[in-house]
């Protein structure tokens, strides 16, 4: 495939090919977090097609969501009636007219697919009229053989981006949300105020976490929302500045709405929650935890009934259904509800828990897989973190910072009762801190370690973040010995500043080795590392790996001698190499216990183009001589551009001298 490095596309022009492509573009995967815009980028082509302004030589549009795929996920059916069970006006739409009309299939929402899209068994399939599995239909539309001039268009979160192979796409596009000045303009836009959108952009800039969010257009709204309605409403009110106490605040907003459309409660005030209001937020709060914990995030009418919802009380509610729970209908009269946003599903996850732990819940114990009848609030809080650091996912890291935060009163007396009576003394606040700052595991990502970080912010205790300003103001001229969790507190701090560093040396700084390794996201920052002999293994190759693919990537040079990453570390590496963002050109993997095997891996990082490579040291590895040949063969190819090699023992660099290398 072909690199465009950073190239901004219109949505309009996605499937036009740049003056020097040669082959046309059919196949289509945009991907982008959740919220970003994937789907608003589909509906807004879609309406400027059907407008007539926009790619008028496709002659038929179909937009079909995965979560309605779902649904007939076990079923026969040829191409032809899929058409016509999903949008019924297509119903006088031929076998003949398809095969001579220019078609477009735009597939929203992959990570929501409950299909196998296994492209390694499956049968050709190459007639509309022909029955099949939609997993079969789906996989030879991609590949061709099914109308093989329809043009295909698929949405995913990066997660799952990777179940269509590379060699089935012919472009990959992200949708990357509101870049800084587009924030600002967000904002103006929502609010006709002047004066009320400068002081909304004012406080979001002052608050780091909120900032960094509204790059997801969702959180920007969610966060309008709240700010908007107490600067208007309760001008003398603190604004929220951590994550809780803004979604505690959107979840009465919301409420307040619903009340304001029913003309119910007016004489309730706006900041109290109602016992029926407190019953729906508690059932939406068991379903959204139960399937949080599986990892879903649609549910069908069936899920809402097994949580004590009916969707007429669920409409009564639209002021919260609507906002915060949507409805979508899809085919067979049958409806599919989730959540606007993810997190919001994660803060209502949150919210129900706290609630069971006040109450004493059998379903702690099942979550905790402890007895929880004398459980104190710290202990609990711990257990949830210990809980979310097993996930290799991450998918509770959220939902346990919104814990913490939960068990704040100040969060507490917002939500009015919602959460029960809970031990919120300073002395328990402050046994959670101190567990937190306590958390010493090296069996977790360095990326993740942060969130513990974040959870001290929920806490509102910023003591850490205070000490690690202060050392960077003293240029770590100081010497001062830095805890585990001011390590990761600096290595955040680090990611989020806007200057780059010229050179991060782990063994510069004054800590522990497992301090050292949670430094190690500080990577993203800096042009030159060195982390050689940290005690660094595969999981930490993950996030070096994320590093050379974040755009931007400024690493040129990265030093991993004497760290026992083994070939299963070199497979990761060399992931990152072969990103088009990645710019490093010296890397050293000296004594790193690798095999031959890791020279096919780095041979195709090699030949990636273009690779910036130009001085590689594999010295002290026992790569042996057929992985010395492999390397060699590399070498050679025309889109390497590697200067220096030292791999091999004297009886090898013969192989490596005809290769024409120093």
């Amino acid at each position: 495939m072909e690199t465009l490095h950073d190239t901004p596309i219109k949505c309009h022009e996605i499937f036009k090919a740049s003056p020097d492509q040669q082959r046309p573009i059919r196949v289509v995967l945009t991907n982008g977090v959740a919220g970003v815009g994937k789907t608003f980028s589909v509906q807004k082509f879609s309406l400027d097609w059907a407008e007539g302004s926009e790619n008028q030589d496709v002659s038929l549009l179909v937009l079909i969501s995965f979560r309605e795929l779902n649904l007939i996920k076990d079923e026969q059916i040829s191409l032809l009636r899929l058409l016509h069970v999903f949008h019924p006006t297509l119903q006088k739409v031929t076998a003949e007219q398809l095969a001579v009309c220019k078609v477009l299939f735009i597939f929203d929402g992959l990570d929501e697919s409950r299909l196998s899209l296994d492209f390694n068994n499956r049968k050709v399939v190459s007639d509309v009229t022909q029955d099949a599995s939609v997993n079969e239909l789906l996989i030879n539309l991609i590949q061709g053989n099914l109308l093989p001039s329809a043009l295909v268009w698929i949405t995913s979160r990066p997660a799952a981006a990777n179940r269509i192979p590379p060699t089935c796409m012919d472009r990959l596009t992200e949708v990357r949300g509101f870049t800084d000045a587009q924030k600002d303009e967000y904002f103006r836009r929502k609010s006709r105020d002047e004066e009320l959108s400068s002081r909304i952009i004012s406080h979001i800039k002052a608050s780091r976490s909120l900032h960094i969010m509204c790059q997801i257009p969702v959180f920007c709204w969610i966060t309008a929302t709240v700010l908007e309605h107490m600067l208007i409403t309760e001008q003398r009110r603190e604004l929220p500045k951590t994550l809780t106490d803004l979604y505690s605040h959107f979840l009465l907003v919301q409420t307040h709405r619903k009340k304001h459309k029913y003309h119910e409660g007016h004489k309730t005030s706006p900041r109290q929650l109602t016992e029926a209001d407190k019953d729906v937020l508690l059932k939406l709060g068991r379903l959204a935890f139960e399937h949080l914990e599986e990892g879903n995030i649609m549910f069908y009418q069936e899920d809402l009934e097994q949580c004590g919802l009916d969707v007429p009380e669920a409409s009564v509610y639209s002021g919260i259904c609507t906002e915060i729970f949507k409805r979508e209908n899809v085919i067979f009269q049958k409806s599919v509800y989730c959540f606007v946003h993810l997190s919001v599903q994660e803060f209502l996850a949150a919210v129900y828990m706290v609630h069971c732990y006040s109450r004493k819940k059998k379903v702690l114990k099942k979550f905790l897989k402890k007895k929880c009848r004398r459980l104190s609030l710290d202990d609990f809080l711990l257990g949830a973190m210990e809980k979310s650091l097993e996930s290799k996912s991450g998918h509770l890291d959220l939902f346990v910072r919104f814990l913490h935060g939960l068990s704040l009163e100040s969060n507490q007396r917002v939500l009015g009762g919602l959460l029960g009576q809970t031990e919120t003394s300073p002395e328990t606040i402050q046994r959670a801190i101190n567990n937190l700052k306590e958390i010493n595991r090296d069996d977790i990502s360095p990326d993740r370690s942060i969130n513990i970080f974040h959870c001290l912010m929920e806490l509102n205790d910023h003591s850490v973040h205070q000490e690690i300003q202060n050392f960077l103001k003293s240029g770590n001229r100081s010497g001062k010995r830095l805890s585990e969790i001011q390590c990761s507190a600096l290595a955040y701090m680090l990611q989020m500043s806007e200057e780059v560093l010229d050179e991060l040396d782990l063994k510069k700084y004054n800590t522990s080795d497992q301090g050292r390794r949670r430094l190690i996201p500080a990577v993203r920052t800096c042009r030159k590392a060195k982390l050689s002999d940290c005690g660094l293994s595969e999981t930490h190759c993950e996030v070096l790996a994320s590093a050379l693919k974040s755009n931007p990537s400024h690493l040129t040079e990265l030093d991993l001698s004497d760290n026992n990453l083994k070939d299963p570390g070199a497979q990761q590496l060399c992931g990152g190499l072969q990103s088009p963002h990645c710019r490093l050109e010296t890397l050293r993997l000296r004594r790193c216990r690798l095999s031959e095997t890791s020279c096919g891996y780095l041979v195709s990082a090699l030949k990636s183009n273009p690779s910036h490579l130009r001085h590689l040291d594999l010295s002290d590895n026992n790569l042996q001589d057929p992985g010395v040949q492999q390397l060699c063969g590399g070498l050679q190819s025309p889109d390497c551009g590697l200067e220096t090699l030292r791999s091999v023992e004297g009886w090898s660099q013969s192989m490596v001298l005809s290769a024409g290398l120093d």
